[in-house]
């Protein structure tokens, strides 16, 4: 089965950050294609951060393709909207390369409903890519949970019917809001992303977070779009071998096809 990892970060002018416990032996991009091909993970799309320079994300072309990133670099001097926003996005939107626009509403604490991203939505359905959104939980304190719920997303989802829009990480812990979303707006989409973090041995999981795997299930179910969820890692923090296997148990077999291949296609571009 071929798999798309519709999730994960590569810093292009470093190492990336596979030094993390939960990257295992991917701690470059030459052993990250190593991982992909035993695998059989064909294609990934990185969620870009740092620069909205198209120089920077400059990716293997055979086994990336990347959402431009509205991280820090939405910001100027760390207070004002940059004036050449949308020129920037309209830039990278218009290579083969990228794939989409990635905000980070929680870390930026900026509203989704917030006019600077109007010109964006546009953008994004003018050229056919979607926007994906980091939804739920973040990584640090000082980002703040409001700006990521998945409730906010519906509202913007609904304003902008032409716009698709992917929900980062299943709205993750806000999993009935997140259902509710999925399932009521034809123009979402989800990714199952970073719902595990570092080494992980899956057995002793599944026991002693049962209660949260029967959520996690229960909600999947109950939005019933499978042909709207796409597997993803947000690699580098988790082992991909481990987390692959994770998601599998989570999905009902009948629905692998479409959750770790064909809906990433579809989704994020039949280019892959």
């Amino acid at each position: 089965m071929k798999i798309i990892d519709a999730h994960l970060h590569v810093f292009p002018e470093e190492t990336p950050a596979g030094g993390g416990e939960g990257a295992g032996s991917c701690d470059s991009i030459r052993r990250l294609r190593q991982a992909y091909g035993e695998l059989g993970i064909v294609h990934g799309v990185v969620m870009g951060n740092r620069s909205l320079e198209p120089a920077y994300h400059d990716y293997p072309a055979d086994l990336f393709h990347y959402c431009i990133g509205l991280d820090s670099s939405l910001l100027s001097g760390g207070a004002s909207i940059r004036p050449d926003l949308a020129d920037k996005v309209e830039e990278n939107l218009a290579r083969d390369g990228c794939c989409g626009v990635k905000l980070y509403p929680g870390y930026n604490r900026i509203s989704l409903d917030d006019p600077v991203y109007e010109p964006i939505y546009a953008l994004a359905a003018h050229y056919g890519k979607p926007v994906a959104v980091h939804m739920g939980l973040t990584a640090g304190p000082r980002a703040s949970l409001r700006y990521c719920h998945p409730l906010a997303l519906d509202e913007v989802a609904a304003d902008h019917p032409d716009t698709h829009f992917v929900m980062c990480h299943f709205g993750n812990p806000f999993l009935d809001a997140a259902a509710a979303v999925l399932g009521k707006d034809p123009n979402v989409s989800t990714d199952l992303s970073g719902l595990l973090e570092g080494p992980v041995d899956l057995e002793r999981y599944f026991q002693e977070q049962a209660g949260y795997v029967s959520l996690l299930r229960t909600w999947l179910t109950a939005a019933d779009r499978w042909d709207d969820i796409l597997f993803g890692t947000d690699w580098p923090i988790v082992d991909l071998a481990v987390y692959a296997d994770f998601i599998r148990r989570l999905v009902p077999e009948r629905y692998w096809e479409r959750v770790f291949f064909q809906n990433a296609v579809r989704v994020y571009g039949a280019h892959f």
